[in-house]
């Protein structure tokens, strides 16, 4: 059966035509995942299928009575606890509930022999009801959906004092506790953990009703969707397929279509010349031939008639990132020693040990609120530790990708921030942004008008043109589409410094990085493998303790001179450290020199030094 129904729909929004003359239907019981480029409309096509909007033109048929689901602007639920605000989804249950414990309380009283009776009997039906309805199942379903979504520490809590992520989480809870026939779900990842977004794929692999998700989450996607939607330059396709076949399918289809665009260019080509050459024998001959004017006259009417396929957009515009470490930084970049923090009465995390070596590529995971971004403020110095030592290591230079990248940038335009931290002119500036998606007079837009992937392509423009040897990054594909999420990884890929970083996504994780910490229960753990390994591994393996990663036995590694190996890179980083610590005194002598020729004197020395420790590092690289 056929629960909507779109046809030939457009919008606009202030003579921006988001897009036009759609078509497509959704039948009972598909999981369907709508995707496509930032800013392609598909929050706009989740509002007109929830009826939230109007469209400009065509219309859309839902079925008769449908329920539908969609977690848009969050009311404001005043004066409720969490609690309370879920228990709204069981609203006709409630009322009945409350029914119920009045008759209780008058079938207590002293009544006649028939009123008791009557009471009894509406008793009797109105719990058949209740029971029939799952009534004595609401606590059940409310745990169950709690524990999943990780919001059982907000029940009791008034909704009004939620963060706007937490208030998201409930409104998540209560659209699941709906139950409606058609679901419609916005990134409804975006403010989850990893074992919250692996408890919502399963839950909604067994939902009963209809469902339309927007996600860039890739393993999501695959998990949960058995249909996609792709709009794309204001089109829009059905695939039969989860996400990887999508993607197939997809790829296959292009070639399939340029292959097509192709045969009909050789074959108008042919028809061109081919009239082309009657027309030039027909003035040839004496008197001209008008069988042959004639003949060339229906080819061009058939050539006329021909429609005319557009050729397939085979290369979509993508940002263009290129990280690069001019400078590289010592072998310890990151060095946490038994690091404790409290907040209040609570304790976050005790003794944690963490190392992070030149070029690794770490990973930080585990639940919301268990500590993974207090330690990334730690390291950015932005926090300070209770108990231990945190380290950052010699010649480190930060980049800092933050999840709430430019939130409290006012009125300034893009170009301007960009700039405040990119010494260009405006035409480079202009150029640069131009491969980070940014078009002309998109350059001048407002920050804080621009969305979050918006936000953070601009920030990865940034860091791009800034001296880094060390990515710092905070749930880095939060709020970028998939293409920009795979552009993203190939750059990290390529990246000739070391990462750490805090993420959800879980196709993130395992492409990029080979060391996970895990945090929990207040402690870390290290796992030497991606996130699937580290997962598989956590409940069943006995954990390798975060202080000892590098320093473990490696068994797999059989060299017979391992011994002088570890005697050779002892000895180079005692050089190095000896070194590191000459030139930071000759720097500070100066920078309180006036006189000229002593300064030449000490420049020459430094570059000297320099030119040594880059040779230490390349001997250090040789011997590891």
């Amino acid at each position: 059966m056929i629960v909507c129904s779109v046809n030939h729909i457009a919008k606009s929004f202030g003579g921006n035509i988001i897009f036009e003359d759609l078509s497509f239907e959704v039948h009972e019981g598909n999981r369907v995942g709508l995707v496509g480029r930032n800013g392609s409309g598909k929050t706009t096509l989740l509002k007109l299928l929830a009826n939230q909007e109007s469209v400009d033109a065509g219309a859309i048929h839902w079925k008769k009575g449908l329920k539908i689901g969609y977690l848009a602007q969050i009311p404001d639920y005043r004066d409720l606890t969490v609690k309370e605000v879920l228990k709204t989804a069981f609203e006709q249950l409630v009322e009945t509930e409350t029914k119920l414990q009045q008759l209780e309380v008058e079938m207590g009283q002293e009544l006649t022999p028939t009123d008791l009776d009557r009471l009894m009997n509406q008793y009797g039906k109105l719990q058949d009801d209740f029971i029939l309805n799952g009534g004595y199942e609401m606590d059940a379903q409310m745990d169950r959906v709690s524990h999943g979504l990780k919001i059982t520490d907000l029940i009791d809590k008034p909704f009004s004092l939620l963060s706007g992520g937490e208030k998201t989480k409930v409104g998540l809870a209560l659209s699941l506790l709906k139950k409606p026939e058609l679901l419609l779900l916005d990134e409804p990842t975006n403010h989850l953990d990893l074992m919250a977004i692996e408890w919502l794929g399963t839950f909604l692999k067994e939902y009963s009703g209809t469902i339309i998700l927007i996600s860039h989450d890739r393993y999501f996607l695959d998990e949960v969707v058995t249909k996609v939607l792709d709009m794309e330059d204001g089109e829009i396709e059905l695939y039969h397929a989860n996400f990887s076949g999508f993607l197939k399918e997809k790829e296959e289809r292009l070639l399939r279509e340029f292959q097509e665009y192709q045969e009909q260019q050789r074959k108008i080509k042919k028809m061109k010349e081919a009239i082309k050459r009657l027309r030039d024998w027909a003035n040839r001959a004496n008197p001209p031939s008008a069988a042959l004017h004639k003949r060339a006259t229906n080819m061009q009417r058939a050539l006329d008639r021909i429609e005319k396929l557009d050729r397939p957009k085979l290369d979509v515009k993508k940002m263009a990132i290129d990280f690069e470490a001019n400078d590289r930084s010592g072998k310890d970049v990151i060095k946490l020693e038994d690091v404790s923090k409290s907040f209040g009465s609570r304790t976050l995390f005790e003794k944690v040990n963490m190392l992070v070596q030149y070029k690794n590529r770490a990973a930080i995971v585990g639940e919301n609120g268990t500590g993974k971004s207090t330690l990334l403020k730690m390291i950015l110095r932005e926090c300070e530790s209770d108990q231990g030592t945190v380290k950052v290591g010699s010649n480190v230079k930060v980049g800092y990708l933050s999840q709430h990248v430019f939130n409290t940038i006012g009125n300034e335009s893009v170009i301007d921030i960009f700039r405040s931290e990119v010494t260009v002119n405006e035409g480079e500036a202009r150029h640069i942004l131009a491969r980070f998606l940014f078009y002309g007079p998109a350059v001048f837009r407002k920050v804080n008008q621009l969305s979050g992937g918006e936000r953070m392509r601009l920030r990865l423009a940034q860091l791009m043109y800034q001296d880094i040897n060390l990515l710092i990054l905070d749930e880095p594909t939060n709020h970028l589409d998939i293409d920009s999420c795979e552009v993203l990884e190939e750059a990290l890929e390529q990246f000739n410094g070391t990462i750490l970083a805090v993420s959800h996504d879980r196709y993130f994780l395992n492409k990029l990085f080979n060391k996970i910490y895990w945090l929990q229960d207040g402690t870390i753990h290290f796992f030497d493998g991606n996130y699937d390994w580290a997962k598989g591994k956590l409940s069943t393996v006995e954990v390798v303790q975060a202080a000892e990663p590098e320093r473990m036995p490696q068994k797999k590694v059989e060299k017979p001179q391992a011994a002088k190996v570890s005697v050779q890179v002892v000895d180079i980083e005692q050089k190095l450290e000896e070194l590191e610590s000459k030139i930071h005194s000759l720097n500070k002598k100066m920078e309180s020199v006036m006189d000229i020729e002593t300064l030449q004197k000490y420049y020459a020395e430094l570059e000297g030094m320099e030119g040594e420790r880059d040779q230490l590092y390349r001997q250090l690289d040789e011997v590891v």
